[in-house]
């Protein structure tokens, strides 16, 4: 146990995609005395435990790093649409990179409040607009909010589909209308990036 072992998933891919939760459990029976029961159904408290939220939040930053430091050439695609298939490759990145800030943001607010009380607040907080998640993190300025608010694009469509949805073209050029008002760079996303991070971590020093 917690020693990674890569072959668990190829005998059982999705057991090992989503077993983070029953791992979690075990290693908290076995510091707590408490008998370790794989049957049973994860409760709220484990669920919500900061700890996976900080640990998904970390896998999703990793996949989305791997994902950067990788440029297929998509050979099975015709010549003249690989440059879109690249576009969008690097948008499924920016989906990556904005689903761990959203994990990291409702990390921090479980947190601030504790699992109980971030319960009866969650449907508040149940949606992917990071720049309203990021209130909980002090000093962004206005550039950042806006880096925020183009990765929220990202995660509910832009890194999924090439389609916002019927009627919701205007929402395309939204996202090329931040990057050129506010000067978006790839430098300037991951700084915003490692602020988030940053103030996560702060937290999670004086949540302990």
């Amino acid at each position: 146990m917690n020693k990674i072992d890569r072959s668990g998933f190829g005998r059982d891919p999705f057991g090992y995609g989503a077993g983070g939760v029953f791992e979690w459990q075990m290693i908290e029976a076995m510091y707590s005395g408490e008998e370790f029961d794989p049957y049973r159904v994860p409760e709220n408290k484990h669920l919500k435990s900061p700890i996976l939220w900080l640990t998904q939040a970390e896998a999703l930053s990793q996949a989305a790093l791997t994902l950067f430091k990788n440029e297929p050439e998509f050979e099975t695609m015709p010549v003249f649409v690989r440059s879109i298939c690249d576009r969008q490759y690097c948008g499924v990145g920016l989906m990556l990179v904005g689903y761990s800030l959203e994990i990291i943001l409702k990390a921090m607010l479980i947190m601030k409040h504790g699992v109980d009380a971030y319960t009866e607040i969650e449907n508040k907080h149940r949606h992917h607009r990071l720049h309203e998640l990021a209130n909980i993190v002090p000093n962004l300025d206005k550039r950042e909010r806006a880096v925020l608010r183009g990765l929220t694009h990202f995660v509910r469509w832009a890194g999924r589909y090439p389609d916002p949805g019927t009627g919701k073209g205007d929402e395309t050029l939204d996202i090329f209308e931040l990057s050129e008002k506010y000067q978006i760079s790839a430098k300037m996303l991951f700084a915003v990036s490692a602020k988030v991070m940053a103030h996560a971590h702060k937290i999670s020093e004086q949540a302990t």
